[in-house]
């Protein structure tokens, strides 16, 4: 790879090859755009891996008013309602548009997209493709599209591992090669960057996203002086399968929407007692449900013999297969389960057309916080906002006259390459599903604090300080807000507060001064961790 194929260009830059980032690029062409993915296209991207669907008020009798009502809420109060409604408005135009592309949504009898439901919808508006595999489909057939479209470049085994200002604007971007650490940094100068990089799951030691969700884009972001917006509020969707795997295959929710139920070791079903919407409550609620029994040393299960039995692999191949995989016959066992990290509500703060505070540096996707989400995202929300606000960003770069290129550094502003140790990396994402898990305390927060703070301070590799700045940004913040709410509980505060019912906006400068203010006080020796 020649490094002189990298030093200028005059293209939209698009980082990420997720459904923000295909789909993004190919609303801007005829535009020369420059697609860079750590991974080939069609892998490592959460938004293959989305077993859910997309939620979109297509069937009768159903409206993006209602779906905008169920999104506000699950959001704990936090949700920007106009963005809710704007979003669930702009579902039918953004489903038509994947379906011009070649997705193959599921249809009824009478042709119409079938429409399944998932927790705490009122109504069923999850469009699916073969019950659980619109994420893989969705993005298989963006990737053939973006490949076959002449105004897009694609340059993967690339990871963004910071990004290149000036006066308080992009300017481009620091890249290395995915696979080689050790390697040169390149320099990639750019008109205008979208970060499309997705969420932070793999700082957790249990997590249902792929190795690159690391939360890089949110890092860089935060490290170029971006404000980041709601970043304590992480979801655990309550039915990750328990089977040794990192990551922990995911077992949809739309099983529960199915008819499938929760169980304990006893066979026990414990959501009732916890809900009146019981397996279909938000999934905060869910995850604390299934965390509790696995605590008092019950075990938890999710069993669809009853509702699915034989139908299971037709229904839900996906699971099936990773349930098989693990010598598990769903259709004859329960299935064990447990919390994982799922879906980062916070990020990247923008605004309605994906603009971040940095002039030139839009966010779309997972790495991104609109405002849509609050503190609990509803379920098969995500593929509709990275989908909407994709366009959005691309209508929005469409409309302006960018900048002329600006001359590159003569050397890179980040030195480090180099593997993070394997140690080191294990003991961050122990220590944040430990004390930045489903259910955290002061004692726990603290300890994270100060070892995200010293980790980021020290470390020694770019990639490493990365992950330590999202975990820093998440700790400080969740330390911050003394109370519950949504996806963020505290077992020391475990009501909400009304006077904090505001969205947190916080940049990497005020997380290291809650470092630095917690630095003078001890930790506490009776901090334990929540979860083994």
């Amino acid at each position: 790879m020649n490094d002189n194929n990298f030093t200028r260009t005059n293209d939209v830059v698009i980082v990420g090859g997720g459904l923000a980032g295909l789909f993004c690029a190919l609303k801007l062409a005829p535009r020369p755009v420059t697609l860079i993915s750590a991974a080939p296209l069609g892998q490592g991207a959460s938004s293959a891996w989305a077993q859910g669907g997309i939620a979109a008020a297509v069937a009768e009798g159903d409206t993006p008013e209602a779906h905008a009502a169920d999104t506000i809420a699950v959001g704990g109060g936090l949700v920007d309602e106009a963005v809710a409604l704007g979003i669930a408005r702009e579902a039918v135009p953004r489903i038509h548009d994947l379906l011009s592309y070649g997705v193959p949504f599921d249809r009824d009898l009478e042709g119409k997209l079938a429409v399944g439901r998932e927790a705490a919808h009122s109504a069923r508006r999850i469009v699916h493709v073969r019950g659980d595999g619109a994420g893989a489909a969705i993005i298989a057939t963006l990737s053939e599209a973006v490949r076959r479209t002449p105004s897009i470049r694609v340059i993967e085994g690339l990871v963004a591992e910071a990004l290149l200002t000036r006066d308080g604007a992009v300017t481009g971007l620091q890249l290395r090669d995915a696979g080689n650490p050790a390697a040169r940094p390149l320099l990639l100068a750019a008109r205008a960057v979208v970060l499309a990089t997705g969420g932070i799951g793999h700082l957790y030691a249990v997590t249902t996203n792929p190795l690159e969700a690391s939360g890089s884009g949110l890092a860089i972001a935060a490290r170029a002086g971006a404000v980041i917006a709601d970043p304590e509020f992480v979801q655990f969707h309550p039915t990750a399968i328990m089977t040794g795997g990192d990551p922990a295959p995911l077992a949809t929710e739309a099983l529960r929407g199915e008819g499938a139920t929760l169980i304990n070791a006893n066979g026990e079903r414990f959501m009732a007692a916890r809900h009146p919407l019981a397996e279909l409550a938000p999934r905060d609620i869910v995850a604390r449900g299934v965390f509790a029994e696995i605590a008092a040393g019950r075990g938890t299960f999710l069993d669809a013999r009853a509702a699915l039995g034989a139908r299971f692999a037709d229904r839900f191949p996906t699971v099936h297969a990773s349930c098989i995989a693990a010598g598990i016959d769903p259709a004859r066992q329960a299935i064990p389960i447990a919390p994982a990290a799922h879906y980062h509500m916070g990020g990247i703060a923008v605004d309605a057309r994906g603009r971040s505070s940095i002039d030139g540096l839009w966010a779309g996707g997972e790495v991104s916080s609109t405002g849509a989400h609050g503190a609990n995202r509803l379920a098969s929300n995500s593929l509709l906002e990275a989908a909407v606000y994709a366009a959005r960003i691309a209508d929005d770069i469409a409309g302006r006259v960018l900048p002329s290129p600006t001359r590159l550094p003569d050397a890179p502003i980040a030195s480090g390459g180099g593997t993070p140790d394997a140690a080191t990396v294990k003991r961050l994402r122990t220590t944040m599903s430990s004390c930045v898990g489903v259910i955290r305390d002061d004692h726990g927060l603290m300890e994270a604090v100060h070892h995200f703070a010293t980790l980021e301070r020290e470390a020694t590799s770019i990639a490493l300080g990365n992950m330590a700045t999202s975990a820093l940004l998440v700790a400080a913040s969740a330390w911050s807000r003394r109370e519950s709410r949504g996806a963020h509980f505290r077992i020391d505060h475990p009501t909400d507060v009304p006077a904090l019912a505001q969205r947190t906006m916080t940049t990497l400068a005020a997380a290291r001064e809650v470092a630095e203010s917690l630095s003078a006080r001890p930790l506490p020796r009776s901090a334990q961790p929540l979860i083994a």
